[in-house]
Order: C-alpha cells, then sequence, then structure tokens
C-alpha cells in the first residue's frame, strides 16, 4: 500500500494492525532515538543498533569506520527500524524507512551534528556522521483487541 497517500484516519485491517500514515510514521521517528540500521554484507543482512536524530526528515547518526560508513560510501540502499512495544498491553508500532545512506562531508554540517547532534552510546570513535534520506516510508501498530472493529472490518 502507498503509504504517500493524504489519508488523515488510520486503516485498520482484521489482523489486528493499524497501517500509519507518513505523517504518524515522521512524528514516531522523531520520538525515537535508537533505530536499527539493515544493510547487505557480502550478500547477507546485518542489522545493526544506532543512535540518531532527525534532521530536516532525514535520519541521521554518528559512525566509526566500519559496516555502516561503508555503506554510505557506497551510497548504498538500507533499511533503518525503529519500534516501541508494551508487553503487559500487548501493543506497539513499527517504523520502517528506506533510503540510501549517505557519507555527510559538509563542515558545517559536520560541525552541527558533533556538537548537537545524536550522542552515540557505545564507546570508541564516532567521527564520521551519515544521513539516510527516507524514499520510502511505512509503519504499523498493533492495536488492542477490539471484537467489534473486526466485524466491522469484515463487512466492508
Amino acid at each position: 500500500m502507498n503509504q504517500k497517500t493524504n489519508r488523515t484516519e488510520p486503516i485498520l485491517v482484521d489482523n489486528g494492525l493499524e497501517l500509519l500514515t507518513e505523517e504518524q510514521c515522521r512524528e514516531l521517528l522523531g520520538e525515537a532515538t535508537i533505530g536499527r540500521l539493515g544493510v547487505t554484507v557480502g550478500g547477507l543482512p546485518v542489522i545493526l543498533p544506532v543512535n540518531f536524530a532527525l534532521l530536516n526528515g532525514d535520519i541521521v547518526f554518528r559512525s566509526g569506520a566500519g559496516t555502516k560508513l561503508r555503506a554510505a560510501a557506497d551510497r548504498a540502499v538500507v533499511a533503518f527500524e525503529v519500534d516501541a512495544f508494551d508487553d503487559h498491553g500487548e501493543t506497539g508500532w513499527s517504523v520502517l524507512a528506506i533510503g540510501r545512506a549517505i557519507a555527510i562531508t559538509d563542515p558545517d554540517e559536520l560541525e552541527l551534528l558533533r556538537t548537537c547532534g545524536p550522542t552515540p552510546w557505545a564507546r570508541g570513535s564516532r567521527e564520521h556522521c551519515v544521513r539516510v534520506t527516507p524514499e520510502m516510508l511505512t509503519g504499523r501498530k498493533i492495536v488492542l483487541h477490539d471484537a467489534a472493529n473486526e466485524v466491522a472490518l469484515r463487512s466492508r
């Protein structure tokens, strides 16, 4: 389903998931500080946690030399995912952004990110900065079970 529609109301599906609008996805991305970057290494998927921030709608994070920086140098298509969940309430949400990883090289942007950008939790040098501009943004939310909603959805 295309998430670029201008709908304001979420669409519920009968398996208990609410499809989020692009606006809702961006809002949730802005609330999170930890995400997972998915890259391909040697033909295999690799998922790496990162501290991140949003800068003008782009996902930005700091990195040392290695897999994430190689992906940015290659302008690789990557997946970036954030989520939250409540074990007791059996609810949660997930947002997935697909875009190209690009190394940030502009000196002014680098200085801005080094002084007020995301602060990595991991020890060690994280002097490089990477940007992912979402080209596709999708999200889902697990909603509380509601038999009335399921009946209404099945009748559509």
